[in-house]
Formats: C-alpha cells, sequence, structure tokens
C-alpha cells in the first residue's frame, strides 16, 4: 500500500451507490470490477466494486478490505498529433491502449495541411476501427501562415463548416498568434466560428506576453501548450488560460513545468504533442505519471491533469469513476510503478497484461492484421539535381545560421563569418564539419519543377552523410541537412521516388522508412514501424549525430511559427520579425 494512499484516503464505512430500478431496464448482465477505486472527482480512495452493465458504471459499492490493486480513470493526451507516430490512427489506439490511455484530444493539421478535408475524414474513419477514444479538432492554420507552401488551404468558410460537425470537437491550436493580435479578419473568423458552435479554441503562443498575449486570450483562446519556462505559464494562467504541460519526442518541458501541477491543480492539463514511435512504444504518458508521483506530486492533483481537467475542458465524454459514468478506467498494480494490468473503454476490456492477444485489438470488429488502411496522398515533386543544392560565395557580411538545441523546438538564430563556409575544393559554400555547421534543403512537394531553399544549421553533430524527411511541420515539404551535396541528393530523390518517407544516406548506405499515407504515416504495425525507425536512428547516430530525435528535430526546422530562425521554401524566415530573410546580414 502505498503511502499516499494511507496519508490521504481513510477508509471510510460500506456504503453502496445504486441506479434506480428504471435506469437498469434494458441493461446487459455486465461484469463487476474490484480494486482501490480512485475517485479524482471526490479526493478519496477506497476499496470496492464498480459494478458495469452496457458500458457505464451502474453501482459503487464501498468495501471494508483493501485490495491490492488500484482502479484509475484512464489517462487523456490533452494534445496530439497521431500523425507524429507514423501510425495510423488504429494503430496508435493499439498500442495506446497498453499504457493507460484510452483517449486523445488529436489535431490533424499533419494531413490537413497535405490533404485537406480529405485527410481529416481518413482520420476520423480510420480512428472508428479502434474503441479508443479520439476527439479531433478543426485544424485553424492549414496553411500555418501565408507564407507557406502546403497542399491544402482551409479558409475561414471552411473552418466553419467543419466546425459545425459533431465529430470534431475544437478549434486546434491558433498558431497564427500574429493574425489574431493584429485583427487579421480571417483568424478571428474562424475563432468567431468555434465560439458560435460552442467549441473550445486551443492556442499556440509561445512566449508571447503582455498586451499581446491579453489580446489573444480575449478574442477567444483557452489554452497553451507553448511554455518554456514557469514564468510564462504563470503569466498565461493568471488571465485564465490552462496551460498544458507538454513532453514529446522533441520538446520536453515537465522538469521545467511540474510545479505548476501542485500550484494550479485546475489549470493544468498533460500532452506529448509530437509522440514519436519510441516514446508511444515506452508508454510516454503513463511514465509522465510515474515522474509526477516520484515528484512526489500530489495523487489526486497529478491525476486532473490527466483526466478530470480535460474532460471538463472539452467536455468530454470520457468516464471519471463517477456512477452513470462510461467505464473509462485502468487496473494497475501499484501508484508509483503503476504497471498497467487491464485498460477499459465504455467497459469493454481492450487490454489485459496477462492475456496473450492483448494489444492486438481494441474490440470484436475486424481490426487484426488483416486490416490495411487506405493510401491517399498528394506529392508532386520531381527528382532534383546536385547543382540545384549550390551556395553562392558571399565576400562580405555574416551568414545566418540557425542553431538546434536539444529536446525543444526553438532554433536560435546566429551568424558566422562567411570565410567560414568557403571551401578552397569547390570555390563555394559548403557544409564545415569541425564548426558543426551543414546545409539545410526544403524543396516544394506539391509543385513539379520547384527549386530547394537552401540555408545552414549547427548543432546536429553530422560527420558525414544526409538526413531527409517528408515531414517538415507544418506544410510537410521535403527537408533535408547533409555535410555534401552528393548525400543530400540521393537522401532527397529517395523520398521523392517513394512520394514520402524519411532517409539516412552515406555513400552506398541507405536507410529508408516508407510513408505512403500523405507522407505521413505507415499502414504496418507498430512493430514493423518501430523496427525502420530504430535502423533509421542507428544510421544517423553512426554518422554522428547526436541530438536525442534526429528525425522529429529535424522536421522542426521548418516551422516558422516557433521562434527564433527557420527555413521553409521561400528560403530563411525570422519568426520575431515575422518575415522572411536572406541568407546574409
Amino acid at each position: 500500500m502505498s503511502f499516499i494512499f494511507q496519508r490521504t484516503n481513510p477508509y471510510t464505512a460500506p456504503q453502496t451507490y445504486q441506479l434506480k430500478q428504471e435506469d437498469l431496464i434494458g441493461v446487459d448482465a455486465g461484469f463487476t470490477l474490484s480494486g482501490n477505486i480512485v475517485d479524482v472527482e471526490q479526493q478519496e480512495c477506497y476499496p470496492g466494486r464498480l459494478h458495469i452493465a452496457d458500458g457505464r458504471i451502474v453501482r459503487i459499492e464501498r468495501g471494508p478490505t483493501p485490495e491490492t490493486h488500484y482502479i484509475l480513470p484512464g489517462f487523456i493526451d490533452a494534445h496530439i498529433h497521431i500523425e507524429s507516430s507514423l501510425l495510423t490512427p488504429a494503430a496508435f489506439a493499439r498500442e495506446s491502449v497498453k499504457h493507460g490511455v484510452v483517449a486523445a484530444v488529436a489535431d490533424p493539421h499533419e494531413i490537413a495541411n497535405v490533404m485537406g478535408v480529405e485527410g481529416i475524414d481518413f482520420m476520423i474513419a480510420d480512428a472508428a476501427q479502434s474503441d479508443f477514444k479520439f476527439f479531433f479538432g478543426v485544424p485553424s492554420c492549414v496553411p500555418a501562415t501565408s507564407f507557406e507552401s502546403s497542399g491544402s488551404i482551409l479558409d475561414a468558410a471552411a473552418v466553419a463548416q467543419l466546425l459545425s460537425r459533431d465529430d470534431l470537437y475544437f478549434l486546434a491550436e491558433m498558431m497564427n498568434y500574429p493574425g489574431v493580435v493584429g485583427d487579421d479578419p480571417e483568424a478571428l473568423g474562424k475563432i468567431a466560428a468555434a465560439q458560435k458552435y460552442g467549441k473550445p479554441v486551443d492556442g499556440h503562443a509561445p512566449a508571447l506576453s503582455g498586451e499581446a498575449l491579453r489580446k489573444y486570450i480575449r478574442a477567444g483562446v483557452s489554452t497553451d501548450h507553448e511554455c518554456e519556462d514557469i514564468c510564462e505559464a504563470e503569466e498565461k494562467i493568471g488571465l485564465g488560460i490552462k496551460v498544458i504541460i507538454r513532453e514529446g519526442s522533441a520538446a520536453r518541458r515537465f522538469d521545467q513545468l511540474y510545479p505548476l501541477i501542485n500550484g494550479y491543480p485546475s489549470s493544468i492539463m498533460m500532452c506529448t504533442d509530437d509522440c514519436g514511435v519510441y516514446d508511444l512504444q515506452r508508454g510516454a504518458l503513463l511514465d509522465l505519471f510515474k515522474r509526477g508521483m516520484a515528484k512526489n506530486l500530489h495523487l489526486f492533483n497529478l491525476l486532473r491533469a490527466f483526466s478530470l481537467n480535460p474532460v471538463t475542458h472539452y467536455k468530454l465524454p470520457v468516464g471519471l469513476l463517477r456512477l452513470h459514468d462510461f467505464a473509462d478506467c485502468i487496473v494497475v498494480d501499484n501508484l508509483n510503478d503503476c504497471s498497467v494490468l487491464q485498460t477499459y473503454i465504455n467497459g469493454k476490456k481492450v487490454y489485459d497484461r496477462h492475456s496473450p492477444a492483448s494489444g492486438e485489438t481494441n474490440d470484436e470488429r475486424p481490426l487484426k492484421n488483416e486490416y490495411r488502411p487506405r493510401i491517399i496522398n498528394n506529392f508532386k515533386a520531381d527528382t532534383i539535381r546536385k547543382s540545384q543544392l549550390k551556395v553562392p560565395v558571399v565576400d562580405s557580411g555574416q551568414v545566418r545560421v540557425m542553431e538546434v538545441m536539444d529536446k525543444s523546438l526553438y532554433t536560435k538564430s546566429t551568424t558566422v563569418a562567411p570565410a567560414l563556409l568557403f571551401s578552397r575544393t569547390t570555390g563555394r559554400m559548403e557544409s564545415n564539419v569541425e564548426a558543426d555547421i551543414v546545409k539545410v534543403a526544403v524543396l516544394n512537394r506539391y509543385e513539379k519543377q520547384a527549386e530547394p531553399a537552401i540555408g545552414f544549421v549547427r548543432g546536429f553533430g553530422l560527420q558525414c552523410g544526409a538526413l531527409c524527411s517528408s515531414i517538415a511541420h507544418d506544410s510537410h515539404n521535403i527537408i533535408a541537412v547533409g555535410v555534401d551535396d552528393e548525400d543530400l541528393v540521393q537522401a532527397m530523390n529517395t523520398i521523392i521516388r517513394h512520394k514520402g518517407g524519411m532517409a539516412c544516406c552515406k555513400g552506398a548506405a541507405a536507410t529508408f522508412l516508407p510513408l505512403p499515407i500523405a507522407g505521413l504515416m505507415s499502414p504496418e504495425p507498430i512493430d514493423a514501424v518501430a523496427r525502420q525507425y530504430e535502423a533509421l536512428h542507428r544510421q544517423a547516430k553512426a554518422q554522428g549525430c547526436r541530438l536525442t530525435s534526429p528525425f522529429m528535430t529535424l522536421s522542426f526546422l521548418s516551422l516558422i511559427v516557433i521562434p527564433e530562425l527557420k527555413i521553409f521554401t521561400g528560403g530563411l524566415f525570422d519568426v520575431g520579425a515575422f518575415k522572411p530573410v536572406d541568407l546574409v546580414v
């Protein structure tokens, strides 16, 4: 028995709560689930039994004897892009339930930038193959800004039409905060449509402060998952924002922000945002709960962030172990190590650690190995030539260089002397391995015969070869970094020929992960995708890359709404000034 259980939850006398007889008419025979019931809303824990029928809790019975295991509300990821897992929603769900996650507030922003409404509908249809509770939102910024080259455009009228649908639950992250603050009618029109249909508006405002932040919030934004430190988070909470602590595969801020959970228990939610296949397999959200317990956070404050707060904020039909609730819960062995024994969604056991078949399917519908998702895509780019990657000699001034920071989406903006990048061998500007500066290229995948934008980036640690991906936030053009042009061309043309994927190339050594679904996702199950991704990761490390998540970091170099310096199909972009800038200062 854990210390928290003993300290905060003295047992009460046996007591039974039961539905009225008329409420039980027509329900199935159901079953009983016993354990130490953790009631987040009432902040108590007691031994008892849940009587479940027709997917709901129809009776709660208290008992006098402590149990050996605990029943918790299922965890909810309060902000995630499923596409970043490289899996379809159905495959994502099969893995997530093993780690106690029963629901996700999901923004299909990535596939919408590639495929528009068709992509959103694909995600909803694929998710329907699972009992997992997906709550998809309407992407607010497709493209993210007017500077982007994306595969689709969702203007205010299109967003309003989508928000009128019952299967879309919120307006997803309004990352065009300059537009909101600057009274852009398109941005404000999208927020107005969400308010018309009574749907929450998610925010995205990194480092926004003062009057600009207040104006952004007054427009109707209610959440933010971009906080870098406590001060930024407390300013936003003070203005009524729900802060979502993000611990993703590229951006990790739990260690900086976890004191907020005890300090502002009603204002915090948890998310992974962009969760790679590795982190999904290890149970990233569940790991956050364990880390919170290890830091002696109050049990019920912690559980609020994982369940009660997202349920109340987004008005989600997800159960919280209350009478009449859907039976959405997990059974764990204890509250510290928190190994998941079973997961239930709508009263159906979707995972059992002791069942050999657990995790193979989330329900009894045909979702086994024979299920193959539909392939949809939007890819027009032609193969490129090495000559297209040349950078002319710079005689004066300074060269702008992006600098990546491990475990962060932010990049610094630095400058170097042209001489540092001048190659006597080629007579052109090239990568400088000693200075840890390599070329970065972005190519518009939605046009034929497009010319790549070229820049330089520091911090990858590459000693040789190139990395390339068709996952490049947010428009998902082709992005690559490399030491020499031969490997850059090979990596980029590998992606182009296969119409999407990830590649790591060094001469004849090439590792490739195909992503035929919109250039973002694989139709394969998680084990196959994880093996391919592991091979990519190993080769990237062998080529010198020292980043925790090389391909995740690569994918965010083109996200021109995250400070400071980024690159897109039009060249370098100064996020602070919110405008394109030249390579040379």
